[in-house]
């Protein structure tokens, strides 16, 4: 073969290799316009599903109707404040046989509480006694919760009966001994203009002649109160209850879902419930949800911004949401001033859940839960 027979042979092969790739390329040019047919089609049907569902969204009413709200910096988890493991040596009372004790309270040792069931019940060793009950069957929905009653704040008043807080049915004096109940205040009615819709905590002088309570909201229900939280509006009271004149008068108002009575310090790292004496003079104070610092807080996020809030509530439950709060327990022991002395942890709550309340009795805290089944006992000596 000479040269330019072996010129000629590569240009033959020359041509034959570019007509070889000539079919790839078709090829890649007929799949990326599948692709972009399917991605169109895959985004038109998105976009068909997706508007009406935002249309549904933009007409549906919120429930809330919630304000703009600034809360202070948290304080830093530091110092008292500084994170332990320490509810986690308490042991659970009676699991799964009482529902939502809210608040404790004791004649010598034996324990009062009253339940999401509706009763008023005694603790005796192992045993569970009912008191009484405020309400009226059928009890155990949401539906019936306001008939059947949910007793909340107890206290023992000077004459060794029962001042009970039902959040519906009203204010009570129950005897414990043969569970004779006397309504003092009625749930529901008016009260310098506003509806008693959500009794909360109670207090009595020490000589029982004024009862103190809380009415959380003029709006909401204690059924309803994640709405109450995430609506934050300052429609709360604390109301006093004259036993001699049964005269009722508001001495605190405009407070937002108020619990417990007095406030002697602001800005905790957690949202606080019922307040009760401890042993030293001070206060024992009970969070079932904290601010972290460092760390996110959503209700702080949330607090400036409203239209959220609308949002979350037009598309899930109180139900739902409950699932999304961290389930972060602290109890601290706070002192005139505000000043932390103490406090017990249980991050994630594992062993005590939702604590409402905190009762100090002959040297251990009974942790009361508006939610979780169960007491909890956490003996000081350990801790």
């Amino acid at each position: 073969m000479n040269e330019t027979a072996g010129l000629r042979f590569r240009r033959v092969h020359r041509p034959q290799v570019i007509t070889d790739e000539l079919p790839e390329h078709r090829h890649k040019g007929s799949s990326t316009y599948s692709g972009k047919i399917f991605q169109v089609t895959l985004l038109s049907l998105g976009i068909l599903l997706f508007l009406p569902l935002l249309v549904i969204i933009l007409i549906l009413e919120s429930p809330i109707k919630p304000e703009v709200f600034t809360l202070k910096e948290p304080p830093m988890m530091k110092g008292c404040w500084e994170p332990n493991l320490k509810l986690r040596e308490a042991q659970r009372l009676f699991e799964d046989q009482i529902i939502g004790p809210e608040s404790i309270s004791n004649i010598g040792d034996v324990l009062f509480s009253g339940t999401a069931d509706g009763k008023i019940v005694k603790l005796v060793g192992r045993r569970i006694h009912t008191v009484t009950r405020l309400g009226k069957l059928p009890c155990g929905s949401r539906e019936e919760e306001p008939t059947c009653g949910r007793p909340l704040g107890i206290r023992v008043g000077p004459n060794g009966t029962l001042f009970v807080a039902d959040a519906y049915l009203g204010l009570f004096e129950v005897n414990p001994t043969t569970g004779e109940a006397t309504r003092l205040v009625t749930g529901g009615q008016v009260v310098a203009g506003r509806k008693l819709a959500f009794i909360n905590d109670v207090a009595v002088t020490q000589d029982g002649k004024k009862v103190y309570f809380t009415d959380s909201s003029s709006r909401w229900q204690r059924r309803d109160y994640m709405h109450l939280i995430m609506e934050a509006t300052p429609d709360g009271r604390v109301l006093e209850y004259n036993t001699e004149t049964k005269e009722l008068t508001v001495v605190m108002e405009d407070l937002r879902f108020p619990n417990g009575m007095d406030t002697f310090v602001d800005n905790l790292p957690g949202f606080p419930d019922n307040i009760r004496p401890s042993s030293t003079g001070g206060y024992w104070v009970a969070m079932s949800a904290v601010r972290p610092n460092p760390g996110f807080s959503m209700l702080d996020f949330l607090s400036q911004r409203p239209w959220i809030k609308k949002f979350i509530f037009k598309l899930f439950s109180q139900d739902v949401l409950m699932k999304f709060v961290p389930r972060y327990s602290l109890v601290a022991e706070l002192h005139d001033g505000g000043v932390c002395t103490r406090s017990f942890h249980d991050p994630n709550g594992l062993v005590a859940a939702y604590i409402s309340e905190v009762h100090e009795y002959d040297g251990s805290l009974y942790l009361g839960s508006f939610r979780s089944p169960y007491i909890a006992k956490l003996d000081l000596s350990k801790v």
